[in-house]
């Protein structure tokens, strides 16, 4: 079950942009986030997640960005189904074959 996002995309970007805006004005990046993220009513440790993302996305820090992350997540599960899918044609097989030699199946 996939996560629900609570807030719109577009008070993300703003919130993004005040701390972009604003981060001169404080002494520290964790200062910055505390009153932007009151200023928008979120927590401050929402508002560092999402500035983490911003600055991976945009090549300041290194990480797999956005894209690369559900890349990554549906290669996973693609790769799970090619699993489950190759198992049950081998328990086919196996069965067929027992049964062309008139073995039962053990």
């Amino acid at each position: 079950m996939g996560r629900i996002n609570k807030y719109a995309p577009e008070v993300r970007e703003r919130a993004i942009r005040m701390v972009r805006d604003h981060r001169d004005e404080y002494p520290s990046l964790w200062a910055t986030l505390k009153s932007v993220s009151q200023k928008l009513g979120i927590t401050p440790e929402t508002l560092r997640e999402w500035y983490r993302r911003y600055e991976i996305d945009a090549g300041m820090k290194e990480g797999l960005t956005s894209d690369e992350r559900a890349r990554l997540k549906a290669l996973e599960k693609e790769n799970k189904e090619l699993r489950r899918a190759n198992e049950i044609l081998k328990d086919a097989s196996i069965f067929f074959a027992t049964e062309l030699n008139g073995q039962p199946k053990k």
